[in-house]
């Protein structure tokens, strides 16, 4: 089957349209760099025609609180409309592990409202919640560095490899339409500071990290739970370790 992956040029996205290909889809990417915009609408009826499952793994270029939330509501709305009009026969979204815990982050809002749209869409849908991605704990050392010292709290996640994120999208968007939420996770529990830690010493990253209870996460402190998916949620296999190794 035709389906188009929004975003699909990106770390997930490039690795989710590998995994359709090799199941046997015939899987499109779409972004602007392949001329399709979902601010403006540019290209989408183009890419969508035919389309029988759109995925939508796209991500806002800014995190400021105003710009992100702007940013899912056009895109999303955007989405919507065009996958109604091609006749399209799911949706799936990948969203993020704890959005609806921690209303004073404006990233996890904005994913809350994305959520929102989808599922009062009318279409068939199927939402996939994932946890931090290890590829990301470099990013996050360095929005919590300051003077050279990463602080970072204690609170629980259960990060994952990108490329199995990617198969459990794809996995959805091969399924049937589930019309809720369903969550992946890591195998492994750890503090995020331990995590960014265990990353930055396996790469000789000479900063330290600091565990700060009141250090904020994406501009607000999480609670000791917040980022661990519920229970039901589906592990992935790959460990840290492993991960680190083969990197």
């Amino acid at each position: 089957m035709k389906v188009v992956v929004i975003g699909g040029t990106g770390l997930i996205g490039r690795n989710l349209v590998t995994w359709l290909a090799g199941h046997g889809h015939e899987a499109v990417p779409a972004a602007p760099s392949t001329g399709v915009d979902t601010i403006t609408g540019e290209g989408l009826k183009e890419v969508l025609q035919g389309a029988e499952v759109v995925v939508d793994v796209s991500n806002s270029p800014s995190f400021a609180d105003d710009d992100v939330m702007a940013f899912f509501r056009t895109s999303t709305g955007n989405l919507v409309d065009a996958a109604k009009e091609a006749g399209a026969g799911h949706y799936v979204a990948l969203s993020v592990v704890g959005t609806d815990r921690q209303p004073d982050v404006g990233y996890f809002r904005a994913k809350v409202a994305q959520e929102e749209l989808i599922a009062g869409s009318g279409l068939p849908f199927s939402i996939v919640r994932a946890t931090q991605f290890f590829e990301f704990a470099a990013g996050i050392a360095d929005g919590s560095t300051t003077d050279g010292v990463v602080r970072l709290p204690g609170a629980g996640v259960q990060p994952m490899a990108a490329a199995e994120v990617s198969a459990a999208v794809g996995r959805a968007a091969a399924g049937a339409p589930s019309g809720g939420v369903s969550e992946i996770a890591g195998p492994e529990v750890f503090g995020l500071d331990e995590w960014v830690r265990t990353v930055l010493t396996a790469r000789s990253d000479p900063r330290q990290v600091v565990t700060d209870p009141r250090a904020p996460y994406f501009g607000a402190v999480p609670g000791p739970e917040d980022l661990l998916p519920g229970p039901g949620a589906r592990l992935a296999e790959t460990t840290l370790a492993e991960w680190l190794a083969r990197a």
